[in-house]
C-alpha cells in the first residue's frame, strides 16, 4: 500500500474513499442518515445495497461528524478491500460470486488475515487435518470443505440417519431477516427452540414467547415461525440461495457458519 492509503474520513475526503472502493470495481454511496428514511446509527452504518444499476456499497453517515474510516488494505485484483474506524473495529469489503458483501471481522491487518479470521475454530482445524495448502484456502470449494457465502459444509463420510428424522427443503439463516440459504435434506441434533417474528427476527425462547403473550394477547395474533437456534446441523443435496451458484453435496456435510462479529440480535436460525 502506498502513502495514500490510510486516509482519515472528513467531509472533504469523500471522494478519496469513494476512488478506493472504485479501485475494486465498486459504487460507493455516502449520506446523511441524519436526512435519510431510516434510523439514524449512533456513529456509521455500512450496507449493500440493490437498485437497478446494480448493487452498490452505502456509508451512512449518523451525528458524530468525527467518525474516521481508513482503507488498511486494497486488493483490486481480488476486489477487496479492508476498512478500520477509530474504535478500532474492521469491516471487509468485497466480492463473492455474483454480489457485493460487508462483513464486520474481528482481527486482520490486511485482507488475507481478514479473511482468515472468519473462519470457524471447527474449520480451520479441518485444512490442518487434511493439509489443505495456502493458496487453496479461500477458494469456495478444497479437501477439507464447501464454501457458499458465509456457510462452510464439512464431509462426515461416517454419518447415519435416521430416515424419519431427515428436513426437507430447509433454511438456513443467520437470522435478523437475512435471505436464507435452503437445502435439500437436513438433520439437527440439540440447539434451543425459539420463536421468531418480523418483531423478533432473531427469535425468543419459549419462556420468554409465553409471557410476552400473557402480558400483550394480541402478539399472540402476528405470525410466529418455531425455529432451533444454535443446532448441530448436517446437510445433503443441493444447497439454493438467490445470490449464490448451486452447490451440490454428495453425503452428508457437518454446517458451519462463519465466524463474523455477530450483534445480539443475530443468531444461527435453522
Amino acid at each position: 500500500m502506498g502513502p495514500g492509503s490510510r486516509e482519515r474520513l472528513r467531509p472533504m475526503d469523500h471522494r478519496i474513499l469513494k476512488d478506493k472502493f472504485a479501485a475494486i470495481g465498486a459504487r460507493l454511496r455516502i449520506v446523511s442518515a441524519v436526512a435519510g428514511p431510516f434510523r439514524t446509527p449512533p456513529r456509521y452504518a455500512m450496507d449493500v445495497i440493490e437498485a437497478r444499476r446494480g448493487d452498490s456499497f452505502e456509508l451512512r453517515l449518523g451525528r458524530d461528524p468525527d467518525v474516521e474510516l481508513r482503507v488498511i488494505d486494497l486488493r483490486p485484483r481480488e476486489r477487496h478491500l479492508l476498512l478500520l474506524d477509530d474504535e478500532d473495529r474492521r469491516l471487509l469489503c468485497g466480492h463473492d460470486e455474483r454480489h457485493w458483501f460487508v462483513a464486520g471481522v474481528a482481527d486482520g491487518a490486511n485482507v488475507a488475515q481478514a479473511k482468515e479470521s472468519l473462519k470457524p475454530r471447527g474449520v480451520r482445524a479441518a485444512e490442518g487435518r487434511t493439509r489443505v495448502r495456502r493458496r487453496n484456502r479461500n477458494r469456495r470449494r478444497n479437501a477439507a470443505w464447501i464454501r457458499q457465502g458465509e456457510w462452510f459444509f464439512l464431509p462426515v463420510p461416517d454419518l447415519t440417519v435416521d430416515p424419519w428424522l431427515i428436513l426437507r427443503k430447509e433454511p438456513l439463516s443467520r437470522g435478523a431477516g437475512s435471505k436464507p440459504h435452503v437445502v435439500d435434506e437436513a438433520y439437527r441434533l440439540g440447539g434451543t427452540r425459539v420463536y421468531v417474528s418480523s418483531a423478533y427476527p432473531a427469535g425468543i425462547t419459549e419462556p420468554r414467547y409465553r409471557k410476552l403473550i400473557l402480558e400483550n394477547p394480541g402478539m399472540k395474533r402476528i405470525p410466529w415461525d418455531v425455529r432451533v437456534r444454535d443446532p448441530e446441523v448436517y446437510v445433503r443435496g443441493r444447497v439454493r440461495h438467490p445470490d449464490h451458484q448451486t452447490v451440490r453435496l454428495d453425503g452428508w456435510h457437518r454446517v458451519h457458519m462463519n465466524a463474523e462479529p455477530l450483534s445480539p440480535n443475530v443468531a444461527f436460525l435453522d
